[in-house]
C-alpha cells in the first residue's frame, strides 16, 4: 500500500501534507496527555511491530504494494491518536531509510496507514462489540473484522488517490503525468487483492494479539483504560 514518488501529482500530495500536519500535531497532544508510562513501551513496541509487517510487500498490479499494517490493533490497544504517531514513525524511517514509500508520498502514506487504519478499526470494533464484557469471544470476532474493514478501507482510499491522478494531471493531449491508470483500474486491483488477501491476514494478526491480551491483561486497552477513568470520575462526583 506504500506510495512511491511520481505516483501522485502536486495538488494530491500537497493537500495531504497540510492534512497531516495538523494531525501529528493533535495526535502529540493527545500523546502526551493520555499515555502513561506503563504504557511508553507499548508505544515503542507497536512502532516496531508495524515497522516489520509492513516490510513483507507483494507487488500489485498498478504499481503499489499489498501488505499487513498491523494498525487496527495498535487502534485498538493503545488507542487511534497513540496509532497515528506509531504508525507515522514507521513509516517515515521505510521511507527515509530503506526508500519504502516516497518521500513525497509520505504524508499520503501516513493519511491512509496512520489515520484510515487505526480510526475505522477502533470504532467498528467498539460498534460491534457494544455492550459485551471485555472478555467476550465477540470482542475478538470485532477485533477481526474490524481488522479487515480498517485494511480494506485504506486500501480503498488509496486507489481513489491513484485513480483521479489521469483526471487531475494531464498534458493537453490528455496524456496522464503521474499514475496513468483510471479508478476502473486501480479500483478493483487494490480492494479485490486486500479484501480477499492482505485484510483476512490483517484480521487474523489483529485477532491472535487481541485475543492474548485479553487473557492476560484487558487492562491494556485503550477503551477500557477510558471507561475506567470514567467510572471513577462519576464515582467521585456523586460522593
Amino acid at each position: 500500500m506504500h506510495i512511491p514518488d511520481g505516483y501522485l501529482g502536486p495538488y494530491t500530495y500537497i493537500a495531504f501534507w497540510i492534512i497531516m500536519f495538523p494531525i501529528w500535531y493533535y495526535a502529540g497532544k493527545r500523546l502526551s496527555a493520555e499515555l502513561k508510562s506503563r504504557q511508553v513501551p507499548l508505544l515503542a513496541l507497536a512502532a516496531a511491530f508495524t515497522f516489520v509487517i509492513m516490510m513483507f510487500n507483494i507487488p500489485i498490479p498498478g504499481g503499489s504494494t499489498g501488505h499487513a499494517v498491523g494498525g487496527a490493533i495498535i487502534g485498538i490497544v493503545l488507542g487511534p491518536w497513540a496509532a497515528v504517531i506509531a504508525i507515522t514513525v514507521a513509516l517515515v524511517l521505510q521511507a527515509m531509510v530503506f526508500g519504502d514509500g516516497g518521500i513525497t508520498a509520505i504524508a499520503a502514506n501516513c493519511f491512509n496507514m496512520a489515520v484510515v487504519i487505526p480510526f475505522v478499526a477502533f470504532y467498528s470494533y467498539h460498534l460491534i462489540s457494544n455492550g459485551t464484557v471485555i472478555t467476550s469471544r465477540r470482542r475478538v470476532i470485532a477485533a477481526a473484522l474490524a481488522g479487515w474493514a480498517s485494511l480494506t478501507i485504506a486500501a480503498a482510499v488509496t486507489a481513489f488517490e491513484f485513480g483521479i491522478q489521469p483526471i487531475l494531471h494531464h498534458s493537453a493531449e490528455g496524456v496522464p503525468l503521474y499514475m496513468p491508470y483510471s479508478l476502473g483500474v486501480t479500483l478493483p486491483a487494490m480492494i479485490l487483492e486486500h479484501a480477499f488477501g492482505f485484510s483476512i491476514l490483517e484480521a487474523l494478526i489483529t485477532a491472535m494479539i487481541f485475543s492474548y491480551i485479553q487473557r492476560t491483561d484487558p487492562s491494556l486497552f485503550y477503551g477500557e483504560r477510558s471507561l475506567a477513568r470514567e467510572n471513577k470520575r462519576k464515582k467521585t462526583a456523586s460522593t
